[in-house]
C-alpha cells in the first residue's frame, strides 16, 4: 500500500508520479493547443521533439534515483501526451485529489490506474464534473492552502482557466482545519508572457521560508501583498515577465535544502545557491515550451 503523506511543499521526497514523454504522438495543431506557448512554438515550427523531452525527463529521472526516490511512471498510451501528471491529480496531506481534467485529457489518470489501486480507496476523492480544479494551482504551506484561480465571468472561455470558485470551494469543505487562501491570476489564451497557466507559474514556496514569485501574474496587488506580508519580502525572489514565460518559478523541491531547477535559469540558480540551497541543475527548456515546468510534471505521493 502507497501510505500519502504531504503536508507542504518542501519536506523530503520519497515518492512520485513523474510523467512520461515516450510515444508523445504528433505535433498538435493549433486547435489542440490548450495554452499560448504551445500555439507560439507550432507556428514558430519549434515545439519539442519526442526525443528531446525523454532525454529531459530521464535527467530529473536521475536525479530522484540520486535522492533514492520511488518513481511512478504513467503507463504509456499511444500517441498521447502524458508529461504534465501534476494536472491529473494530487495530493493534499493523506488524500488523493482527482481533477475534473479538460475533457480531451481524460485517459490519462487511466495511466496511472496502477497507482492508485495501492492506495486505500477511500482516501482517493472525486468531485462533481463542474468542480474543476488543476494540481498546480494548488499549494500547501504550513496551516494553508493556497489555491490559484479565474474569477472572471468569461471563465468557460478562458481555456487557460483550470480552477473555478467551485474548485476552492471543494477543497474549503474537504479541509475545514486549514486557511484556503485563494489568488485570482493573470489569463490570457493568446499572449503566454501574458498568462499565469497555474499558481506555480507566478509563485511557488522553498525551503522554510523563502519563495519564487512574479507579482505581475497576480490581479490583485492585495493578493501578491498577501503573500509578501506573509514570508517577508527578502525571502522572495522577484522575476520578471520573461522570467516567468521560461517558468522559472516551476522548479521542484526535493527537500528543504534540494531544489531541481532548469540549468538556464542562471540568476535564479545562483540565489538559491547564495541562499544555501543545493540545486540540481537539469535541462529542461524543450519540455517549458508546452508552458509547464519541473512541478507540472511531478505529482508527489509521500514526503516526510
Amino acid at each position: 500500500m502507497i501510505n500519502l503523506n504531504v503536508q507542504n511543499e518542501t519536506s523530503r521526497l520519497r515518492a512520485v508520479v513523474l510523467g512520461i514523454a515516450n510515444n508523445i504522438g504528433p505535433i498538435p495543431t493549433i486547435d489542440e493547443a490548450y495554452d499560448p506557448k504551445s500555439i507560439e512554438h507550432i507556428k514558430a515550427g519549434t515545439y519539442p521533439t519526442e526525443m528531446d523531452m525523454i532525454s529531459e525527463m530521464e535527467a530529473l529521472n536521475k536525479v530522484f534515483e540520486k535522492y533514492n526516490v520511488k518513481v511512478y511512471r504513467p503507463k504509456i498510451i499511444k500517441n498521447y501526451n502524458q508529461i504534465f501528471s501534476r494536472d491529473i491529480a494530487f495530493v493534499l496531506g493523506d488524500k488523493l485529489i482527482k481533477s475534473n481534467i479538460l475533457p480531451d485529457r481524460e485517459k490519462e489518470i487511466e495511466a496511472i490506474q496502477y497507482v492508485l489501486d495501492e492506495i486505500d480507496p477511500s482516501k482517493i476523492i472525486s468531485a462533481e464534473e463542474d468542480v474543476h480544479f488543476e494540481g498546480g494551482d494548488v499549494m500547501l504551506w504550513e496551516n494553508y492552502i493556497f489555491i490559484g484561480t479565474y474569477k472572471g465571468e468569461d471563465y468557460k472561455d478562458i481555456i487557460t482557466a483550470r480552477t473555478n470558485m467551485k474548485g476552492v470551494n471543494f477543497i474549503k469543505k474537504l479541509f475545514p482545519n486549514k486557511i484556503v487562501k485563494e489568488f485570482d491570476l493573470v489569463k490570457s489564451n493568446t499572449n503566454a508572457k501574458e498568462n499565469a497557466l497555474h499558481l506555480d507559474c507566478c509563485f511557488q514556496p522553498v525551503g522554510k521560508n523563502k519563495g519564487i514569485i512574479h507579482k505581475e501574474g497576480f490581479k490583485n496587488e492585495s493578493d501578491y501583498m498577501f503573500l509578501v506580508n506573509l514570508f517577508g519580502l527578502d525571502n522572495l525572489f522577484h522575476i520578471s515577465k520573461d522570467e516567468m514565460y521560461q517558468m522559472f518559478s516551476n522548479v521542484f523541491s526535493i527537500s528543504e535544502k534540494v531544489v531541481v531547477s532548469e540549468k538556464n535559469f542562471t540568476r535564479l540558480n545562483n540565489w538559491l545557491r547564495a541562499n544555501d540551497f543545493i540545486v540540481e541543475e537539469v535541462p529542461y527548456a524543450e519540455i517549458g515550451k508546452q508552458e509547464g515546468l519541473l512541478r507540472c510534471s511531478t505529482m508527489p505521493l509521500i514526503r516526510d
